[in-house]
């Protein structure tokens, strides 16, 4: 991985770090409900809307099984019992929304004897609060464990690539000394090459020079066998 890439992802990694030390703020809300207004609790979380719907359902599936109903978005408990706001059975409506800063969980608990208030079920809204709370905080150790996690990867990918920059290096050394090398048994090959071509040239000046002798030789012999032929012809 190139180090502008490894740089930039732990830059992200730090700043949601920052982010994560803000507290996820809980506040009381009104939301219409199939056209019918109802007082609950909302958290904000900086998140993604999907995962935290996801992980939500999980976990009132998980608490509460074949009791959650899902309706278009809308998850409906009846009879349930949250043991951190009542050791009674309540009735639960819950809706997750995506807004512009990350993903808002909504829920508005019917106590029987009156509805979740802030005012008016003190105590049970202070359960209430902590319970969206510790699923916020369990989400963003989630969230940051999973890019600790793809961090130590790109670290591990990082100097991976820095150990084939290094072997390559290395192989690069080689190759120049090898070229080195080579270069002398070049040179060598050329002066030997070179020595070879005066040895020829020498030998063409000499065959040149026996050219010449041999057809001096031939002049000769005519000159010898005509005087051998003039001397026969005056024979009487």
């Amino acid at each position: 991985m190139k180090r502008g890439v490894l740089f930039s992802l732990l830059l992200m990694l730090a700043t949601t770090v920052t982010s994560f030390a803000q507290k996820s703020p809980v506040d009381e809300t009104d939301m219409a409900i199939k056209g019918i207004p109802r007082k609950g609790q909302r958290v904000s979380m900086q998140l993604d809307s999907k995962r935290v719907e996801d992980s939500w359902k999980k976990q009132l599936d998980e608490q509460f099984g074949s009791k959650v109903k899902a309706d278009k978005g809308v998850y409906t408990m009846d009879g349930v019992v949250i043991e951190a706001v009542a050791k009674t059975p309540v009735r639960v409506i819950s809706k997750v929304d995506a807004v512009p800063t990350g993903t808002t969980v909504w829920w508005s608990i019917d106590l029987g004897n009156a509805y979740l208030s802030k005012d008016a079920t003190p105590v049970q809204w202070k359960a209430a609060e902590g319970y969206l709370k510790d699923f916020a905080r369990k989400l963003y150790r989630e969230d940051l464990a999973l890019q600790v996690s793809s961090a130590e990867n790109a670290l591990v990918k990082s100097q991976d690539n820095h150990m084939a920059v290094i072997a390559k290096a290395d192989a690069i050394k080689k190759d120049i000394e090898k070229n080195k090398v080579r270069k002398v048994e070049i040179q060598q090959q050329l002066a030997q090459n070179a020595a070879e071509l005066q040895q020829f040239n020498n030998q063409v000046d000499l065959n040149l020079k026996e050219q010449e002798a041999a057809r001096a030789d031939i002049v000769n012999m005519r000159v010898a066998l005509e005087a051998v032929k003039e001397r026969m012809n005056k024979i009487e």
